[in-house]
């Protein structure tokens, strides 16, 4: 199980580096460069167009994005399978809009290029390769099947007008792509840099995870030579002949034998085998997590059910699952947890629930909750915070580039969960303790199938370490 995040960076999904938000806007433009081409035509060149099938093609583009725009927060980011079924839709539908006014007549068909520039940029080249063959296929259609330009007279249009048509068709392509890439690159250079930091972490979660596995190892295999070391000094102590300085020498290698089992004894104490060591109810988990962040003045309760208490009390909940120790886990939620430390006024709730077929983990505060003009963001690495001047300056702004939660939210999503943020709903009287909520939220919800480990039984005694 636990070699699992050592392949955590081997193959990136290119195409998860793209938000949303970045085809959306790139759509907004097609949208109103055809509706202005649409009716240049019309009142600028008096072209006979099939308005209604176009108009048609033009507002499907349009509310596809109002629906994208409404259904999904403004840091989603896209599989590679989404990007290439929104290229080849706006592929298919540039196409048909050719068809419908001239065909590879129209200077504009140049913009057939613009999807495959752009799955060449954000797609593998196996996809790259099919929506380039789909546009082939589709160029050459163009070439058989159109509905001519002509003007309501039923003449062709000038060359001049032509030209004037392929040099504006050019230069629009050229701002297009470029404006594209450039938004592009940024973004995935933003996104490699994130991503590098998010793999330092976990590998040093990961380290620390092998060192305890180490340590529980040592304390196991050194208890053999010291008590050999202390049955002898205790012999040699026996004789009655001893020199009072060798005497005092031996009693000290004594005292310094009963002092290494004892630091041993409790470096060892939290594991035996790395079978303990990886799996561990969940509240452990949780305190594991936590407890960097026990003692920095602010008070961290848990609640589960209708129970509430100090997360760090000797807690024991019938029930509660057995799960998989993952690095990931707990460097995401220790994450999270800081971020709720460090903005709570006095107190961090840590809400856990397992009862139904799914794991719960639900982090509030008292503070002053996330900006709401930045909560769409959340989760992205170097947040602009330049884009949201209208935060009142009165409250606890949110501070740093968002690198901490975008390494939480990724880690824990590769382990299957879903994080979201919120604040809380003022409209609501939501109390916690007697206490009104008014600070953030983050909900980490997994399916219990992909948190719980199968086939362990905390109950049954830890076997004996094992030689490598």
């Amino acid at each position: 199980m636990n070699d699992a995040p050592q392949n955590f960076f081997k193959k990136p999904a290119r195409g998860e580096w793209v938000r949303l938000r970045t085809f959306i806007y790139l759509r907004w433009l097609a949208v109103f460069g055809q509706s202005g081409a649409v009716i240049a035509g019309l009142f600028f060149l008096n072209l006979d167009l099939k308005l209604e099938l176009i108009s048609f093609f033009i507002l499907l583009s349009a509310s596809i994005n109002i629906l994208a725009t409404l259904l999904y927060p403004e840091n989603k980011r896209l599989s590679e399978k989404d990007i290439f079924l929104l290229l080849m839709y706006d592929l298919i539908q540039l196409c048909i809009l050719l068809s419908l006014t001239g065909g590879l007549t129209n200077p504009f068909s140049v913009l057939v290029l613009a999807p495959v520039t752009i799955s060449a940029t954000a797609l593998r080249l196996s996809s790259t390769l099919i929506l380039g063959g789909i546009a082939g296929t589709l160029i050459t259609i163009l070439g058989f099947f159109y509905i001519p330009l002509n003007t309501k007279n039923n003449l062709s249009l000038d060359s001049e007008i032509l030209l004037i048509g392929t040099w504006l068709a050019l230069l629009i392509t050229v701002i297009f792509l470029a404006g594209y890439a450039r938004r592009v690159t940024v973004e995935m250079s933003s996104m490699s840099e994130a991503l590098l930091a998010t793999q330092m972490a976990l590998e040093r979660e990961q380290r620390l995870t092998a060192l305890g596995g180490v340590v529980a190892a040592m304390a196991h295999e050194l208890g053999t030579p010291l008590s050999t070391i202390k049955l002898a000094s205790s012999e040699i102590l026996n004789e009655r002949n001893l020199d009072l300085d060798l005497r005092e020498d031996i009693e000290l290698i004594n005292a310094q034998v009963d002092r290494c089992r004892d630091i041993l004894h409790d470096m060892g104490r939290r594991g035996k085998d790395d079978t303990h060591l990886h799996v561990a109810p969940l509240l452990s988990l949780m305190q594991e997590a936590i407890e960097p962040h026990q003692d920095r003045g602010k008070s961290i309760i848990i609640i589960i059910d209708n129970w509430s208490g100090d997360i760090f009390d000797n807690l024991q909940f019938d029930g509660q699952p057995n799960v998989y120790r993952r690095p990931e886990i707990i460097h995401g939620i220790r994450n999270l947890v800081e971020n709720a430390v460090d903005f709570a006024q006095s107190k961090v709730w840590i809400q856990l629930d397992w009862k139904t077929d799914r794991v719960l983990v639900k982090i509030s505060d008292d503070g002053f909750g996330f900006p709401s003009e930045m909560i769409g963001r959340l989760g992205d690495p170097f947040v602009n915070k330049k884009l949201y001047k209208n935060v009142e300056r009165s409250s606890q702004k949110y501070e740093g580039m968002g690198l901490g939660l975008f390494i939480a939210k990724t880690l824990l999503e590769r382990t299957g969960a879903k994080v979201t943020f919120s604040n809380s709903d003022m409209l609501k009287d939501e109390r916690i303790q007697g206490v009104r909520q008014e600070g953030a939220i983050v909900k980490v919800v997994w399916s219990k199938n992909l948190l719980e480990a199968t086939g362990y039984d905390s109950s049954n005694p830890l076997p004996e370490n094992k030689r490598n």
